[in-house]
């Protein structure tokens, strides 16, 4: 791990892979940094640097006090900071709530281009109906954290159901670690059921939207819609892939990143 701190005194905390143009990774609420392992070597042109994202960086952190108005701010803030601290302008590449972040970050940050695998934007029709939250914390409230944590699973890993979730959340590396993270994931859900799409983001960098057929639909469908309000996008959908596609499929994902970066 290296750190560094910003002139404000934010410590930045990262992994670094590798030398070349740098590669910022940035994962999604519940992911480890590990969550990047499988792709980091298919990167090897690249400086492949993963940040311990604040708060909810890998899930043996202490949970924070941030509001969930001031999720997104706080973490578009950090990585800004990173995107400073590094040589030259980097490539971002975020997945999930990682990946709003990641285009949000690059509305005002020098970055040469944004990856964003299905980014944690909820269409509007849904969005309206999201009681993710409110869930997650009605069980915390009455002292069932894991028992949160298992929505969010069931919710957003597999939408479509798991015949053992308990025999699926024992092979989990970061199971049960991460219960302790459960008001942290809360917060991040609040502030994505909040969060509005814009008509257009302020986004000079091109930008590759990636989604999966066998992902939730209403992420699919956020895809396309974040590929439309940005002005250089392009949107690639991979077949037989769900929402953990960076780990899923490692070659496929870095091929179409690839081949992006190289256009």
């Amino acid at each position: 791990m290296q750190s560094t701190r910003t002139a404000d005194g934010t410590e930045l905390v990262y992994e670094r892979h590798g030398d070349g143009q740098p590669l910022i990774l940035l994962h999604g609420g519940m992911a480890p940094r590990e969550y990047w392992n499988p792709v980091v070597p298919y990167f090897d042109e690249y400086a492949a640097v993963v940040p311990q994202r604040p708060g909810f960086g890998t899930c043996l952190d202490e949970p924070t006090e941030t509001s969930a108005h001031e999720v997104l701010e706080r973490e578009t803030d950090y990585v800004r900071s990173l995107v400073e601290a590094v040589d030259g302008d980097p490539i971002l590449f975020g997945h999930s709530f990682g990946a709003l972040t990641a285009v949000e970050s690059a509305t005002d940050a020098p970055v040469d281009a944004v990856v964003a695998y299905e980014p944690a934007v909820l269409p509007e029709d849904y969005r309206e109906e999201a009681d993710l939250a409110a869930r997650m914390q009605a069980l915390i409230d009455d002292g069932e954290p894991g028992e949160a944590v298992k929505r969010y699973v069931e919710q957003v890993l597999h939408p479509d159901g798991i015949d053992d979730l308990d025999a699926w959340l024992s092979a989990w590396p970061v199971w049960p670690d991460c219960v302790d993270l459960a008001e942290e994931v809360v917060r991040m859900n609040r502030a994505v059921e909040r969060y509005r799409l814009p008509d257009r983001f302020a986004v000079d960098a091109p930008v590759l939207v990636l989604t999966g057929t066998d992902g939730p639909q209403f992420l699919r469908d956020s895809a396309r819609s974040v590929h439309g309000a940005l002005p250089r996008s392009r949107l690639v959908e991979f077949d037989g892939v769900s929402h953990s596609g960076p780990g899923e499929a490692p070659a496929r994902v870095a091929a179409e990143v690839d081949a992006f970066l190289r256009d």
